[in-house]
């Protein structure tokens, strides 16, 4: 049976609004992944409804903050009342450790100054330290020292406060995860969207739209994210290489794993083990990580096989981005290899202006107010229109209610935005609403859209940008035949060809017939020069005699060149 994703709704009036929205997630997962919960995910589900209202608050209030020690004299909200009182029953459960052993990086996390000096007087004392030395001198000196991992009575024995550990949030940050599908979002997604500032397309699901088909999946999320907070915390991806996952079968899995491989290849990049980054590079298996392989390659002096290794990428239709790196990589490998050396296909040339400008200032404003006029306004723009337009054209296929696109309430866009068969998924839907600019119908459609759905959170509609004004100019001045140029490219690579596009657009709306209404501007400042994505885009705009230009701006007071 189809039914909808509504956002839920809890009043900020409510002072158990955050206890509303935490319910909710729990009867969400309970309703759709109690097939994937284990036996003590589900007992904590259903004996959480049976706790009193005050010990539920103050779960949640923990789940909610950061870390799983607190002080109980800072665990003090009104509607709980009595924090001690509410925190019996969780300590009966087990979900709390009332008496926690703490390290002394534990310790020093929880204690004030004044309170350290106190509970560690006699190893300061011995340590020949000044009782008023700072927080950081103790630190430096006593934790080598003061190895021992015990309660804070036993550190402290006339501590004035109790320190107590939430046991229970490992199983919280898994029932967030299955609700979001990722540990990105967190709670305050309910609380930005009940303050009115966030608000999201209403999607029609089925039992099947959900983020993970088995446990093991979420297990394999769950690892996959705990090697990335352990790479960043600098441990050594030769050991994190060890406890990775094996491949998975879901693509989506699969793919965050690769990203993983990626950055444990860069990181070993960095700090010069060659060899793993290649293993790590090879293995990710994407089109970044075979560039970044070709180039260690290179660095290394292994030329024949980065020159193998970049034909069979040639051969294989890279995507651009892969394509514009192996077209400068190839000769530089044929020339080592004394090869004959096929020459890229030169970059075609763009119109070129040059302005002195009174400055400096931020180059994109001025110069649109140097080049508007009333009847040919310039407006800024960058990555916005194009994508913005393509987005309200294009929104009933980007929100098509596949399985595994949408899971949640709080979508910004499918979730499977960037996977390879995201187009192909949807490719009838894409050429139905694309065929709206062979009819023309495609106006009174993005009109309609954006009366519509002005404000939804959408991965392509920027709404302080593209307002209403903007998309009427931008309707009148550029022909049809442009905007589907321009919208097949964005759906050939979503992820790279959403951005490097020109930073302004002017509009010519009362230009002759026949010559062009708009032209597009790329503004560079004194010493910035074009960017890979930009160069792409310029070069797309040529082949299809699109008006784009590339504004090189030097400040008056400046001797500066420009690029």
């Amino acid at each position: 049976m189809n039914s909808a994703f509504a956002t839920p709704t809890a009043s900020l009036d409510d002072p158990f609004y955050y206890l509303t929205n935490f319910r909710f997630v729990l009867v969400w997962v309970g309703e759709r992944h109690a097939d994937l919960l284990a036996a003590d995910e589900l007992a904590f589900v259903e004996q959480f409804e049976s706790l009193p209202q005050s010990s539920q608050a103050l779960l949640v209030r923990m789940v909610m903050r950061k870390g799983e020690l607190f002080r109980l004299s800072k665990l003090s909200y009104a509607e709980v009342g009595d924090s001690a009182a509410a925190m019996a029953p969780l300590i009966a459960l087990g979900w709390v450790d009332s008496d926690p052993a703490l390290s002394v990086d534990e310790l020093f996390n929880q204690l004030r100054l004044a309170e350290l000096r106190q509970a560690l007087a006699a190893d300061i004392r011995a340590a020949g330290l000044s009782a008023s030395s700072a927080k950081t001198a103790l630190y430096d000196t006593l934790a080598g020292r003061l190895t021992q991992t015990v309660p804070l009575q036993t550190w402290w024995p006339n501590a004035p406060d109790r320190v107590v550990r939430l046991t229970v949030m490992e199983t919280c940050d898994r029932l967030r995860l299955m609700f979001f599908g990722n540990l990105r979002q967190d709670w305050a997604e309910f609380v930005l969207t009940e303050l009115g500032m966030q608000r999201f397309e209403v999607v029609p699901f089925t039992p099947h739209s959900r983020a993970f088909q088995s446990r093991q999946e979420v297990d394999t999320y769950l690892a996959l994210h705990r090697l990335r907070q352990r790479l960043d915390a600098g441990e050594l991806p030769a050991d994190l290489y060890l406890e990775l996952p094996p491949a998975s079968d879901n693509r989506w899995l699969a793919t965050r794993r690769a990203r993983l491989l990626l950055q444990l290849g860069r990181e070993a990049e960095r700090s010069g083990d060659s060899a793993l980054a290649l293993t790590l590079y090879g293995d990710a298996e994407s089109s970044e990580a075979r560039i970044r392989q070709l180039r260690v390659l290179e660095r290394v002096g292994e030329h024949q096989a980065a020159f193998e290794l970049a034909t069979q990428a040639l051969n294989s239709s890279p995507n651009e981005t892969e394509h514009q790196a192996l077209a400068r990589l190839l000769p530089r490998l044929q020339r080592r290899l004394k090869m004959p050396v096929v020459p890229s296909e030169p970059e075609p040339a763009h119109e070129r202006w040059e302005l002195t400008l009174p400055g400096p200032q931020s180059v994109e404003r001025a110069v649109v107010q140097s080049l508007s006029e009333p009847q040919a306004p310039v407006c800024y723009v960058e990555n916005s229109l194009l994508t913005g337009l393509f987005g309200l054209l294009c929104w009933s296929a980007i929100f098509a209610p596949l399985p595994g696109a949408f899971f949640h309430p709080f979508h910004n866009g499918p979730a499977d935005l960037y996977r390879d068969d995201f187009v192909a998924r949807r490719r009838h839907a894409f050429d139905a609403c694309l065929g709206c600019l062979e009819d023309g119908s495609y106006r009174e459609v993005i009109r309609a859209t954006w009366r519509e759905k002005q404000g939804l959170a959408s991965p392509f509609v920027h709404w302080p940008i593209v307002d209403e004004p903007l998309v009427e100019l931008a309707l009148k001045c550029i022909p049809a035949e442009h905007l589907r140029a321009c919208f097949e490219r964005l759906l050939g690579d979503l992820k790279a060809n959403r951005a490097g596009l020109p930073d302004l657009i002017q509009f010519m709306p009362d230009a002759p017939a026949g010559e062009p209404r708009y032209r597009m501007i790329e503004v560079k400042g004194p010493g910035d020069r074009l960017q890979d994505n930009q160069r792409r885009w310029l070069a797309f705009f040529h082949r299809h005699e699109m008006p784009v230009a590339v504004c090189y701006v030097r400040w008056a007071d400046s001797a500066e060149p420009t690029s």
